[in-house]
């Protein structure tokens, strides 16, 4: 079946998608760990899908380091097929931030991140069949002030629902609450454009250049909660 949206290189794209029957996707933190190690590892056009595995056979652990080093001793530059700009794992579902950078970039991309997390977690786990709600969603991000806003609906509001599950239905009961749990949430990328952190797996892109510096987005966040302006970019988002 073709897709509703047509990916476009240098366009940017809100990706996402949830366990089949809202399930989990993630059972523990080696989980999230694996799925991030994924996101960097994947992103290259001559990574195929089983590398992590032939990693973890010859090594106990794989992290980033590991990983590194592997490019290293294969003398070869890394050649992205997405920029990441931003990332956000929850229990059941995940959200992603992509511009396609080169043709197909994406797909090629999802189906090879998708294929080893799926591949890893039901051999950790003793299961089999689809851990995910069909194939992943995308919504085309048209316009800047929607980007903003997305960074926010995905660094923040995401983790926030953690603390209060129906805030996007009934309002935010406690704004610097969820600013502050945001703040300490490893598992999205707030922290990097708070400037708390670096990754190896982030291009802002430019994402870079939206706010003044991380004071300025820090503020924007708390000016988007307050006002709600995030309830503008609902096509953009998913229950």
């Amino acid at each position: 079946m073709k897709r509703k949206v047509q990916f476009t290189k240098n366009q940017i794209y809100h990706v996402y998608n949830r366990g089949v029957e809202k399930r989990d996707i993630f059972g523990d933190e080696n989980d999230r760990w694996r799925f991030l190690q994924g996101l960097f590892l994947f992103n290259d056009e001559r990574t195929t899908a089983n590398l992590l595995w032939q990693l973890e056979k010859s090594r106990k652990e794989v992290n980033f380091r590991v990983i590194r080093e592997y490019f290293q001793k294969q003398e070869r530059s890394r050649s992205p097929l997405v920029r990441i700009m931003a990332d956000c794992l929850m229990p059941n579902h995940y959200h992603l931030l992509l511009e396609e950078v080169v043709d197909n970039g994406i797909t090629k991309f999802m189906h090879k991140l998708g294929t080893g997390y799926v591949k890893y977690f039901n051999k950790k786990y003793d299961r089999v069949g689809g851990l995910f709600q069909g194939r992943f969603k995308a919504v085309h991000v048209k316009k800047e002030l929607q980007l903003e806003y997305l960074l926010v609906y995905i660094n923040v509001l995401n983790p926030g629902q953690l603390v209060e599950p129906k805030l996007k239905e009934e309002g935010i009961r406690n704004i610097d609450a969820i600013i502050k749990f945001a703040e300490e949430y490893p598992w999205s990328t707030h922290q990097e454009y708070l400037g708390k952190r670096e990754s190896h797996i982030i291009d802002k892109g430019i994402c870079e250049n939206l706010f003044r510096d991380s004071a300025g987005y820090k503020d924007f966040v708390k000016m988007v909660l307050e006002s709600k302006k995030y309830q503008e970019i609902e096509d953009l988002t998913f229950d």
